[in-house]
């Protein structure tokens, strides 16, 4: 597994970030979001929409556990925050997107059990203000060069 870590100054360059990654993802490609409140998860996710030429604004699914974008491959922003429980109906409809044909982005993905890990982008966001720093490790060499390049 690989790993690039990146200061990242602004909402733009992490929007830069995830822009770069979508448009080197493939379907099945899954990013674990990691991080506290205000690292950008959500504005990379932003990003992540566009570079898959996904419509915009893309906003956090908090209330609703996941929402599909369409692009050039759906991508299903799922965010467990404000799962306490999780019942195994929808482990299985998180199953169901997390190996679909489609990119995956999960906020809060700490919550996921480690069979639902297995595999996946792990994208980890923290604080050092003024800047946000951003950890990717990946068996993807792809995912590692574009990342490196935003």
């Amino acid at each position: 597994m690989s790993s690039v870590e990146l200061g990242i100054p602004t909402a733009e360059r992490m929007r830069d970030l995830g822009r770069a990654l979508g448009r080197v993802a493939v379907a099945g490609d899954r990013f674990l979001l990691e991080g506290p409140f205000g690292a950008g998860k959500t504005t990379f996710v932003q990003g992540l929409a566009e570079g898959l030429d996904g419509p915009t604004p893309v906003s956090s699914p908090s209330f609703v556990i996941d929402k599909p974008y369409r692009g050039r491959l759906v991508l299903y922003h799922v965010d467990l925050y404000r799962l306490e429980r999780v019942e195994p109906e929808l482990w299985q409809s998180l199953e169901e997107h997390l190996y679909s044909d489609g990119v995956t982005a999960v906020e809060w993905a700490e919550r996921l059990p480690d069979e639902l890990r297995d595999g996946a982008t792990l994208v980890r966001f923290s604080l050092d203000e003024p800047r946000r720093q951003v950890v990717l490790r990946t068996s993807e060499e792809r995912l590692c060069v574009a990342a490196a390049r935003a």
